[in-house]
């Protein structure tokens, strides 16, 4: 394997790792799939919708979310998703997890 290879897929590895996160810290208020990846992306993370909403479906069953479908201003239909209150339980650990893995990953890096 090549090294722009091995790198490629370790990014993808690391980015799999922090996108739940960052999808739960998003969805205090509710967003529909759209809303969310533009709003995902105006603050510098960058997700395709193929693999949004796979994590979307996912975080809704494990019980991290909560969605329903609805029609707005004579729209087509669309699902919205905000996060449940396992899921906040859930985002507060990752959150204190992830600050102190940030933390050490830093001090090993400087």
């Amino acid at each position: 394997m090549e090294n722009d290879e091995l790198v490629q897929n370790m990014l993808l590895e690391l980015r799999r790792g922090t996108l739940s996160i960052a999808v739960l810290s998003q969805l205090s208020m509710e967003e529909y799939g759209y809303s969310l990846l533009k709003a995902l992306s105006e603050k510098g993370l960058e997700v395709d919708q193929s693999t949004l909403y796979p994590l979307l479906r996912r975080l809704e069953s494990q019980g991290l979310l909560q969605s329903d479908w609805r029609v707005v201003d004579d729209a087509r239909p669309r699902r919205y998703y905000v996060i449940s209150a396992q899921g906040k339980t859930v985002l507060a650990k990752l959150k204190k997890e992830w600050s102190a893995m940030t933390e050490t990953i830093q001090k090993m890096l400087s």
